[in-house]
């Protein structure tokens, strides 16, 4: 049988139109950094690396462990010097990433090693890393829908739930790809929006 990662951590489930507070274990996953528009070049680079070491690291770890797994989704960090251009502005040459794809513990550094020399042709394999992320505490919701409308959501959350919950935000915006960009209409893609928030500085 097959691990779905996605059934067994439970930051890996949101309700549409509701936010909640969910604590994140760390994780560890495949990255890769980069600046500028989703759409432009170099973040179909990274996706295009990212990918094809997910499914090497999943053949080598049924074939050497026995252990088969459904390779994650797609997902990124989001973040700019101006936080306004992911609600308001949304002025997408001014974002700073980083693209990932959620490993499963087991894999071990030699296994990613002789998956990312094995890739060595895909565009991106110089910047591609594996590293643990430890969000902690954190607000999502499930976004349905185009990417460009998450705008209204992220300033509720950001403006009124998160203070609302006597609560800041102290790390990057995350995006958890559940749908297939390829084969979903805009109006049907289901992305878990996550945002890392502590207690207030003067708590």
């Amino acid at each position: 049988m097959k691990t779905d990662l996605k059934t067994e951590i439970a930051s890996y489930r949101a309700r549409q139109g509701v936010f909640e507070v969910v604590d994140v274990p760390p994780l560890r996953y495949l990255m890769i950094d980069g600046h500028g528009d989703p759409n432009g070049p170099v973040y179909a680079d990274a996706i295009s690396t990212l990918f094809p070491v997910a499914y090497k690291l999943k053949f080598a770890s049924r074939n050497e462990l026995d252990r088969d797994y459904v390779v994650m989704p797609l997902e990124a960090l989001w973040w700019s010097d101006d936080m306004a251009s992911f609600t308001s502005v949304r002025d997408k040459s001014q974002w700073d990433w980083t693209a990932m794809i959620l490993t499963p513990d087991w894999i071990t550094d030699d296994q990613f090693a002789r998956a990312r020399k094995a890739a060595a042709g895909a565009p991106a394999i110089d910047r591609l890393r594996l590293e643990t992320l430890s969000e902690g505490r954190c607000v999502q919701i499930l976004h349905l829908g185009p990417f460009d409308e998450e705008g209204p959501v992220l300033d509720r959350m950001h403006h009124e739930f998160i203070p609302g919950a006597g609560l800041q935000m102290t790390g990057r915006h995350h995006e958890i790809y559940l749908s297939d960009i390829r084969r979903t209409e805009p109006s049907k893609l289901r992305t878990i929006l996550r945002q890392p928030v502590g207690p207030p500085a003067d708590a």
